[in-house]
């Protein structure tokens, strides 16, 4: 391989690399480049967030954050504890909701709205929820199964 009349300084460390070696062998090599066949702008952040596994949501329009909170009654109340709670919650979630319809908005269509909640209709499906995950049985035994063993400390301990 002869070398060009004029060669910079990056030519140069490439040709001499490629001579002694240095991309042989490498990870993917003699394979296609991926998404070189994509046109799609955001290819970079997309495979990120992928490779990542981080979640897009948070960069979601508000109101699409707020329509995706309601897809997700009643199930997503189901771990609070009090009725108090969840209607506070509800309360808050149907006050930003109105917020984001108060948002001033531009151009010719209209905007994405996110539907309030009914704040009676969604405690009584929490209730119903909450009814149904505690009447979950618990597993039993089998009569024939042996003791568990003790722990070490327990038996260091001798209780």
């Amino acid at each position: 391989m002869g070398v060009p009349p004029y060669e910079g300084w990056v030519e140069r460390q490439i040709r001499e690399a490629t001579e002694r070696g240095e991309f042989d062998d490498l990870p993917g090599a003699g394979r296609p480049l991926r998404g070189i066949e994509s046109s799609d702008p955001d290819w970079w952040v997309k495979g990120m967030m992928a490779r990542e596994g981080l979640d897009c949501s948070d960069a979601l329009p508000p109101v699409l954050q707020l329509r995706r909170e309601a897809a997700g009654y009643p199930q997503s109340l189901a771990e609070e504890r009090h009725e108090a709670d969840v209607r506070e919650l509800l309360r808050d979630f149907n006050r930003r909701v109105l917020d984001e319809r108060r948002r001033p908005t531009f151009g010719p269509t209209a905007p994405p709205l996110a539907p309030t909640v009914d704040v009676e209709q969604m405690v009584a499906a929490w209730r119903r929820l909450r009814e149904e995950r505690a009447v979950v049985p618990t597993p039993v035994e089998a009569p024939g199964s042996p003791p568990s063993p003790r722990r070490w400390w327990r038996r260091l301990l001798g209780r």
